[in-house]
């Protein structure tokens, strides 16, 4: 079954409640990442001083959605999300999607990789004093594997493909304590794995945190992803409106949890599960490579819940990097506001990453599948920003010149406008189970999976949902946590 262990180790639970007190270091709950308002005044006070950025155990409580969107000592607010407007998306659905910029380290991977560690941590499962934490990764996840670590006092290393952006490497080789470069690019996720077989087998002591196989990765999109959604709808759906559904990109399958949340408070709407058109694992059994940094692919992730997913696309990786240029470049920007785009939405198209600007594709493939209408709204989740890949906009300039306004409008029409339903399954049982089946190769046969987990997975009735409960037990293991440290008491 997918219970996480909560076992608690008292005499390495030690170790780490040290570590913390030595480093002034207080967790915060995930209630807390739900609702900021819970947070200490304080804690709130010391952040006003305090960079988004800086490596400060004060910023673990800035993994949350509702962050001020400012890079120096912000407070919190609502939920970070903007509207898409159909001059700019072509249907006229809603298209909303929350905003990851404003995420400690402007992606909001640090949220899973908080879920992923600190519940090791407050059960003593991991001792910072004695092991590592190692985060394998296309990139944004060992970003935040490696931040998270830093501010939890733990030595950290992340592995990542030699191929992804230079601004990645460049800011790890500051945070992490080992950053280790695997063969490839994004669709390389074996050569990760095979890294990690070859950590393991080195008698290191370390604890490897593999996103791909981690519930605490489900379980914060799940926990804290759905409810910043479901806030965002209980505000902007109107009487007679109605949620769809919600587009996202696979990666590692962490944050399509959020859908399944969503799921259970509206049964009738859709989960889609998109990819890169040049690695069509999940639509056509396939493989290749592609530009769409973000997202890793060639296998299914241990933790997608394809039970539930509704719909698979691809999105072709020409129109991501088309759409790229088109909403950064000048003379794409010009352009857009002459189609009638509004400058003010213009002028935040730069917190579309790649992924981001894929996610935007799928869901506007979702609303012109389903014919969906100006009272149906359909949400996705812009996981980083351009900040990330400023570098990308120069490589490409060099590489096919500089942008025009005659390049901007053929991007326009044919990768934006030009979207359609092509390239994707809207899929029935027998479709979801052979996507499901897939997990075999990868996960029963290379990564030590049991045979009867996997069928768990699929038959067991309880599988996907006997975990979430487990979120309370979570913030109490984290409150009892803080109380040894003491730290807290300063600020009650």
């Amino acid at each position: 079954m997918a219970k996480i262990d909560l076992t608690v180790y008292e005499d390495r639970l030690k170790g780490a409640v040290r570590r913390a007190k030595e480093r002034n270091i207080i967790i915060p709950t995930f209630a807390q990442q739900k609702n900021p308002e819970l947070i200490p005044a304080g804690i709130k006070e010391e952040l006003s001083k305090i960079g988004l950025w800086d490596i400060t155990p004060r910023n673990l409580f800035r993994i949350t959605w509702k962050n001020e969107p400012v890079a120096q000592g912000g407070g919190f607010g609502g939920v970070n999300y903007m509207e898409l407007p159909s001059s700019l998306t072509g249907v006229p659905a809603r298209i909303i999607v929350l905003v990851g910029k404003w995420f400690p380290t402007g992606a909001h991977k640090v949220g899973a990789a908080f879920g992923c560690l600190v519940p090791r941590l407050v059960t003593g499962q991991f001792d910072p004093e004695t092991q590592k934490a190692v985060w394998p990764s296309t990139g944004n996840y060992c970003r935040g594997g490696a931040y998270d670590s830093a501010l939890l006092a733990c030595e950290s290393v992340a592995i990542l493909p030699e191929g992804m952006s230079k601004e990645r490497f460049q800011w790890l080789s500051k945070v992490a304590g080992e950053v280790i470069a695997t063969p490839g690019t994004e669709s390389n996720v074996k050569e990760i794995f095979d890294k990690c077989w070859e950590l393991r087998a080195s008698g290191e002591d370390l604890v490897i945190f593999n996103q791909f196989e981690e519930f605490g990765n489900y379980l914060w999109h799940y926990e804290i992803t759905g409810h910043a959604m479901e806030e965002v709808l209980k505000k902007e759906l109107g009487p007679n409106d109605r949620y769809a559904g919600v587009a996202l990109t696979t990666g590692s399958a962490g944050t399509i949890g959020c859908g399944d949340y969503l799921k259970e408070i509206f049964p009738t709407s859709k989960i889609c599960a998109s990819e890169a058109l040049q690695c069509p694992t999940l639509l056509n059994n396939g493989f290749g490579a592609h530009r769409i940094e973000g997202i890793g692919d060639k296998h299914v992730p241990w933790i997608h819940n394809v039970k539930n997913s509704d719909m698979v696309v691809a999105i072709d990786d020409d129109d991501v990097v088309n759409i790229m240029r088109l909403f950064n470049e000048p003379d794409g920007q010009k352009y857009l506001v002459e189609q009638g785009v509004p400058e003010n939405v213009v002028a935040r198209l730069n917190l579309m990453g790649f992924s981001g600007i894929a996610n935007m594709l799928s869901a506007i493939k979702m609303a012109k599948y389903y014919e969906l209408g100006e009272e149906d709204v359909v949400l996705t989740v812009l996981t980083d920003s351009m900040e990330l890949y400023n570098t990308r906009i120069e490589e490409y300039r060099e590489n096919f010149g500089l942008y025009s306004t005659a390049k901007a409008a053929a991007d326009f029409a044919a990768s934006l406008m030009g979207e359609g339903t092509d390239n994707l399954m809207e899929m029935t049982y027998v479709q979801k189970q052979r996507v499901h089946n897939l997990k075999y190769y990868t996960w029963v046969e290379q990564q030590g999976k049991t045979y009867e987990e996997i069928l768990d997975q699929w038959y067991a009735k309880d599988y996907w949902t006997e975990f979430h409960g487990q979120i309370e037990e979570m913030d109490e293991l984290i409150k009892d946590f803080n109380g040894r440290t003491g730290l807290l008491k300063e600020y009650e």
